[in-house]
């Protein structure tokens, strides 16, 4: 019996506000890391690594001199002010990605800004980058090393604040980059966001180079720098990302971002607002996307003969769905909307599915599992 799918996940989706929902439950996360080591939120976190976690070698992965227990990561957007980065390792996770963190604080979008969609396993969201600002991540993620550190890899996701004209975005990435720089294990920049108006513009080749130009000259520790992507992208567009990302020697690539396409989706109306789901702003995260998320990593490893690194995420909710992005080349897989469809143990079925699906291809580690199915069609 799981709990959370027999029992909480209804009570959580029925008649309750989703972002109220996701509110809550980091509160609750909040909590237990700050009391980590006392009773009884010690205990409770003994309990939760126990249950939701799985420790093998043969998931280790050292990758930009970082070592990840585990290949499956935290997407952005969850635990935008890192109020909870000392709990993931906790909950199973490998990796947790913070953010998306603007310079300047913001409190997003009007409400409501987050929708589910049952009948898709999809979520619509049109949050806006709220956030605390990047200089209360900082000092927030600077206390919390000097407690004791997150226990897994930390990475930072790097948004243009609302208020700065588009003209004025690498400022405002790097402002942001220079107080975070000390506490991030690795960097997103992230332009490929449909919620803050006229950020996916800055994909655009012309407009990327100049942020991603000075964001490595403020590098001074060499930190990994990746750049997230849309799915939305046509190939010669994302060939032009590529190609940026190879020329600023950039770690490697988060393939993608949420859809705003709404083709052949079996939620036509939003129950909250009684409008078409065709009609409202936002992106689309969840099943509808894991089709197109693997094309697009499939895509960056052939162009780049999988030598630039890629983090796939995007409609993950089972062994095979993580399984079809690492073989067609994501190094690391992420998760969000499948984590609140599936509930905390989900991170450990994936986990224990890994192992069941290298144990079958006789493969000594997930890291000989990166891109196979490019060498071995027939197995992707």
């Amino acid at each position: 019996m799981d709990i959370y799918q027999d029992l909480v996940r209804q009570l959580l989706f029925t008649g309750t506000d989703p972002e109220w929902a996701h509110q809550q439950s980091l509160g609750i996360l909040q909590w237990l890391d700050r009391r980590g080591t006392q009773p009884p939120a010690s205990w409770l976190k003994q309990q939760l690594q126990h249950s939701c976690g799985l420790a093998d070698v043969r998931l280790q992965q050292s990758l930009w001199n970082l070592e990840f227990p585990n290949p499956i990561g935290l997407a952005a957007g969850f635990d935008k002010d890192g109020v909870a980065a000392g709990m993931w390792s906790s909950l199973g996770f490998g990796f947790a990605e913070l953010g998306t963190v603007t310079y300047h604080a913001q409190p997003g979008n009007p409400r409501p800004r987050l929708f589910r969609l049952p009948q898709d396993q999809a979520v619509l969201n049109r949050m806006g980058f709220n956030n605390q600002g990047a200089a209360r991540l900082a000092a927030r993620l600077q206390q919390r090393q000097q407690e004791g550190g997150m226990g897994l890899p930390i990475g930072i996701n790097l948004g243009k604040s609302k208020i700065t004209a588009l003209s004025d975005a690498v400022g405002d990435y790097v402002a942001s980059f220079h107080q975070l720089l000390p506490w991030g294990d690795y960097f997103v920049v992230n332009v490929s966001s449909p919620n803050t108006p006229g950020l996916r513009s800055l994909q655009d080749a012309e407009q990327l180079a100049p942020i991603l130009s000075a964001l490595q000259s403020e590098n001074q520790a060499n930190k990994p720098l990746l750049v997230k992507i849309a799915p939305d992208l046509e190939e010669e567009a994302i060939a032009q990302v590529v190609a940026l990302a190879q020329q600023y020697q950039l770690a490697g690539i988060i393939a993608t971002n949420t859809t705003i396409r709404r083709e052949g989706l079996l939620t036509s109306t939003l129950g909250t607002t009684g409008k078409p789901v065709t009609e409202e702003a936002g992106g689309i995260s969840g099943a509808p996307l894991r089709r197109r998320s693997t094309e697009v990593i499939r895509l960056i490893w052939q162009q780049t003969q999988g030598q630039l690194p890629i983090i796939g995420v995007g409609g993950v909710f089972t062994a095979k769905d993580a399984w079809e992005k690492i073989t067609a080349g994501a190094s690391l897989v992420q998760v969000y909307t499948g984590w609140i469809y599936e509930g905390p143990w989900m991170v450990k079925r994936i986990l224990a599915g890994l192992l069941d699906y290298l144990q079958q291809h006789n493969l000594p580690s997930l890291s000989s599992a990166i891109g196979w199915g490019h060498r071995f069609p027939g197995n992707r």
